[in-house]
């Protein structure tokens, strides 16, 4: 890429402070939350100096109070495809594929996201992007309804799609054109209190689904929420009230451990909106809300089997009540199936890692890959967690519907569709247990090549 240009990362980083930015004006409950996380996060680092130092070993500690994700929905395949480029001007690929419909939420999704390990460290902003699918509406003519008033609308501005091609044509951006791409872009992603239907057209599209109402009725696909990191997602939950924010009933994901796994999350509700119709009628929309997570370490398949194995079985014998402390406690009762100290998790091949070589220890074992565990007894290999970069279906499912009524659709439960939304997209997604697997594979190799100098 020239010197000129602004690189990617660069770009990405602006584009996602430019967003936190334009979200915290729209819901100012957002800015409340931040401050939450923050304060938070800065109890546990005090009274936790091997949490800080760990963090630091793994450098992770820069990125805290970065915003890890957004989330979006658009309706057709010409839009998806369009976000792909956009999103490769910021550095961020599409990584896995998340079938949505199997838990009534009528959408498949990737994570468009930067994947090098350098990309990560400098911002690791990520933004969960649905497609709807259309098909899975039942009624034919509410159906071809929907297709035609999404065909009507384009949700990219002219700027923003010249400056998409520049970069394409060039490899790069100049710092002006990167800015005014970061401006332009960000007016696919705002808010808009007018609907481009008329009120009865929108209640027939939300009978059918909240979501279906969301995606079609707007000029854009609003950023539905915005996503801060906690290092201690339950007392974020329970101090939620106290700053006048209602939570969701429980925390999505793995329970609280010694040694956090993949992915937690929770939520406040979404707020309640004026809409104005396109027939002038006067009517509410619920859609954007506020959400948290905490990240632990990436699972190997081995892990993931494991890991939904137990959540399975967790969800077959739930409490009835929706209480998050008695949901907490089943859960956590279930998951003393699952190891909970990295050696284990490492030994067993259930959890990924980065391998660091430490200089000066005496190597007393041939420094080859047969010989990791000796060489980590001995001091001259280091282990940190590898970070779960990515989502967990069913999370992202419970997510959608404590902030859609709750209301669920069984009927559309259907077999996943990843060729489709490959096709739509116009490329494959990215493997993310494979991407992990390479990461750590690579780490190791670099390891072992620095402590045979």
């Amino acid at each position: 890429m020239c010197s000129a240009y602004v690189s990617s990362d660069e770009i990405r980083d602006q584009f996602s402070q430019a967003m936190s930015a334009m979200y915290q004006q729209e819901v100012p409950q957002y800015g409340t939350l931040l401050a939450l996380v923050e304060a938070v996060n800065q109890e546990v680092l005090a009274a936790n100096p091997g949490v800080n130092n760990e963090l630091q070993n793994s450098d992770e500690l820069a990125r805290i109070n970065v915003e890890r994700h957004g989330a979006i929905r658009v309706g057709s395949p010409g839009e998806l495809a369009m976000l792909r480029r956009m999103f490769a001007v910021m550095g961020m690929e599409p990584v896995g594929y998340y079938d949505l419909s199997t838990a009534g939420v009528p959408v498949h999704s990737t994570a468009f996201r930067p994947v090098a390990d350098s990309a990560l460290k400098r911002n690791p902003f990520r933004v969960f992007t649905s497609l709807l699918r259309l098909e899975l509406i039942e009624k034919s003519e509410l159906r071809e309804q929907a297709s035609e008033i999404l065909s009507a609308r384009d949700i990219f501005t002219a700027k923003v799609k010249t400056l998409i091609k520049r970069f394409e044509q060039q490899g790069g951006l100049s710092a002006d054109d990167a800015k005014q791409f970061v401006q332009e872009a960000l007016e696919t992603f705002r808010w808009h209190d007018n609907a481009t239907v008329d009120l009865a057209t929108y209640e027939r599209l939300h009978a059918e689904h909240r979501l279906i109402a969301d995606v079609v009725c707007f000029r854009g696909p609003h950023i539905n929420h915005l996503t801060p990191r906690t290092l201690d997602i339950d007392e974020v939950q329970r101090r939620m009230p106290s700053v006048g924010i209602d939570p969701k009933a429980t925390i999505e994901g793995p329970p609280r451990r010694d040694c956090p796994i993949l992915l937690r999350q929770t939520s406040f509700k979404a707020l309640e909106e004026t809409i104005a119709f396109a027939d002038a009628a006067e009517g509410k929309h619920t859609a954007r809300f506020g959400e948290i997570e905490q990240r632990g370490i990436a699972l190997t398949r081995k892990g993931r089997e494991l890991y939904d194995r137990l959540l399975a079985a967790a969800k077959e014998n739930s409490p009835t009540a929706a209480n998050n402390d008695a949901h907490q406690a089943h859960l956590s009762e279930v998951f003393k199936a699952f190891p909970d100290t990295y050696e284990t998790l490492r030994r067993e091949g259930l959890a990924f890692f980065h391998y660091h070589a430490v200089q000066g220890v005496p190597v007393q074992v041939p420094i080859s890959v047969e010989q990791v565990d000796s060489l980590i007894k001995q001091g001259a290999l280091r282990v940190t967690p590898m970070i779960y970069e990515d989502f967990l279906p069913v999370s992202a499912a419970g997510i959608f519907q404590s902030n859609l009524g709750g209301s669920s659709h069984d009927h559309y439960a259907s077999s996943a569709s990843q060729q489709a939304f490959e096709q739509a997209l116009g490329r494959a997604v990215i493997d993310e247990i494979e991407l992990y697997a390479q990461r750590q594979q690579a780490s190791l190799e670099q390891a072992l090549v620095q402590l045979a100098v």
